[in-house]
């Protein structure tokens, strides 16, 4: 059974382009176009097409509107944004909104097809040059609100909670780390503070979820 696609780009001459590269496929079958935003969700309702590529620059409603409101009013329905644009801007606009893929214009010749096959199979397509871009942004993102263990104590923090996690005494950790008791004590209590935690049970099972020691022996 064919794949159905609508078609959504305010120029008639890259509409026309997209469908006789998507008519090629045995696969796919093009069951409508539309000239602006608005008309690409009303077309989608009505047509309920498995997949949608769409440009963001769209009149009327922009493609990011439309990709949010197609995603809502038709549930399972593929969205791939097709742009001009390689924007940090723009690629996260269209993720957020719902798409499962991201096109540059000058790329779609050779990997629309892929696009359609890929977001099919319940994948994200992204052109290379955007790839880059999402990663650094995750990366980013995970630097900024990374609230592990790894960010939120210090290496000798670290290393007193695993071998308390651990089973040992104060005195082993002490000896271990060649300091004194008294040291591993305010170690311990600097931790509680810091975690927000009671007791040495919780310390042993925030040192299990943050990967600092297993349950494993």
């Amino acid at each position: 059974m064919a794949i159905t696609i609508l078609i959504a780009d305010d120029h008639q001459i890259v509409r026309e382009g997209l469908i006789a590269l998507l008519c090629q496929h045995p696969q796919m079958q093009v069951v409508g176009e539309a000239a602006n935003g608005r008309q690409a969700v009303q077309l989608a309702a009505a047509l309920r097409p498995q997949v949608v590529v769409i440009d963001i620059g769209m009149p009327e409603l922009n493609g990011i509107e439309a990709t949010r409101q197609i995603v809502a009013e038709v549930p399972g329905t593929k969205v791939i944004a097709l742009s001009m644009h390689s924007d940090k801007r723009f690629v996260k606009g269209m993720l957020k909104a719902g798409a499962s893929g991201y096109l540059l214009k000058y790329c779609a010749s050779e990997e629309l097809v892929n696009a359609v096959l890929m977001v099919m199979a319940n994948r994200v397509y992204l052109s290379h040059d955007i790839t880059g871009i999402v990663v650094e942004d995750y990366v980013q993102k995970l630097a900024d609100s990374d609230a592990s263990a790894f960010q939120t104590l210090t290496p000798r923090e670290r290393e007193v909670l695993q071998l308390l996690a651990e089973g040992h005494s104060t005195r082993q950790i002490a000896d271990t780390l060649h300091v004194s008791v008294k040291t591993i004590e305010v170690h311990r209590k600097q931790l509680m503070d810091k975690l927000g935690l009671t007791s040495l049970a919780d310390l042993v099972k925030y040192a299990i979820r943050e990967g600092l020691t297993s349950i494993e022996k």
